[in-house]
């Protein structure tokens, strides 16, 4: 939801060599126009690629689950205690072949 007042868009400044700029505009005329397409393409593999990821999970997440919380958080340093708010978020657990659940209540 878009507060009021809100811009629906914001400038940014993209450096790029100028070879990349040169074929930006033998394709399109709008440069903002192709950045967009292709910042929303990179997006939306990025997220099909975590996807994929969650559902088949890296044999090493399997291992960090063993070593549990608990053991990372003995890792941290001590300048750092309050690095991590044990009654934020959502508890979750790991399940064998199946990756980060939801724990049960």
């Amino acid at each position: 939801m878009r507060r009021a007042g809100t811009p629906t868009t914001a400038r940014v400044t993209v450096t790029l060599p100028a070879e990349v700029v040169r074929d930006i505009d033998r394709l399109e005329r709008n440069r903002s126009r192709f950045v967009l397409d292709a910042v929303r393409q990179e997006l939306r593999r990025r997220r099909q690629e975590l996807r994929r990821s969650l559902r088949r999970p890296h044999p090493e997440s399997g291992r960090l689950a063993e070593a549990g919380f608990d053991e990372w958080a003995r890792s941290l340093p001590a300048e750092a205690p309050d690095i991590v708010d044990v009654k934020a978020g959502t508890p979750i657990r790991w399940v064998a072949g199946k990756g980060w659940l939801e724990a049960r209540k």
